[in-house]
């Protein structure tokens, strides 16, 4: 399937990434990719911009070297609550938002039924578009909840390019994401692919995001990362929030 867009990547000013807005527009476009969305990690993560980065986002042009530009930012699930780190009003003028658990700014000795939590309580706010790297084995859940309730909520779940690397840090990513997908297949839930780049050689990677989901038969209809109209009802900046 050819994949067109991106949901998730970053810039420098994630603090942690190593290329600029227009570098990685640049690579998007080098790479065949219609959309690309920058999503810098939000203020709890170390090193990361403040809060008033992404309020100033509206000023940045949605399109660079023919590729659509999307801005906003993947928020800290701070606990099993459900707490983000960026105020609903903030988020809801982003054109897109991603919530995931990250180590350094979420307890690792969290139970699985914690963790469960915490995705079921993000994904109950509207103007949360993505669960991004649900596959993170060092933050187990109850991937069938955490299916069931993407599907009442109208979120998406991330296949996550980086994840998936021989190399990556998270554990059991693989054997993660195919449980999730074969449950997004029964309950006909959509799913989105995210590089998660953080250089822009990356942006528009989806090696090993693509051998899963070719792997697994997964449905090219549930794959809205194919048809910007798939996906545009999932963004903020298309909602009625």
């Amino acid at each position: 399937m050819k994949l067109i867009a991106d949901t998730h990547a970053h810039t420098i000013a994630s603090g942690h990434a190593y290329n600029t807005i227009r570098e990685m527009a640049l690579a998007a476009s080098q790479n065949g990719l219609e959309i690309l969305a920058l999503t810098e990690h939000a203020p709890k993560m170390p090193g990361s911009c403040k809060m008033i980065y992404f309020q100033n986002l509206n000023v940045i042009p949605r399109e660079m070297n023919g590729v659509r530009m999307l801005f906003g930012s993947e928020l800290n699930i701070m606990n099993p609550e459900g707490d983000l780190d960026l105020p609903e009003e903030l988020c809801r003028k982003l054109d897109i938002v991603i919530a995931s658990i990250h180590s350094p700014c979420y307890d690792p000795e969290h139970t699985e039924e914690e963790n469960t939590k915490a995705y079921v309580e993000v994904m109950k706010k509207p103007y949360v578009n993505i669960i991004g790297h649900p596959d993170d084995g060092r933050f187990k859940a109850d991937y069938e909840v955490l299916v069931k309730t993407a599907k009442e909520t109208g979120t998406l779940l991330e296949v996550n390019n980086s994840s998936l690397k021989p190399d990556g840090f998270r554990i059991g990513a693989r054997e993660n994401i195919l449980q999730i997908l074969e449950l997004c297949k029964q309950y006909e839930v959509p799913v989105t692919t995210g590089s998660d780049a953080h250089i822009d050689v990356d942006a528009g990677n989806f090696n090993y995001a693509r051998e899963v989901l070719k792997y697994c038969s997964f449905p090219e209809e549930l794959v809205v990362t194919t048809d910007f109209e798939k996906l545009k009802p999932f963004l903020n900046i298309y909602k009625e929030l």
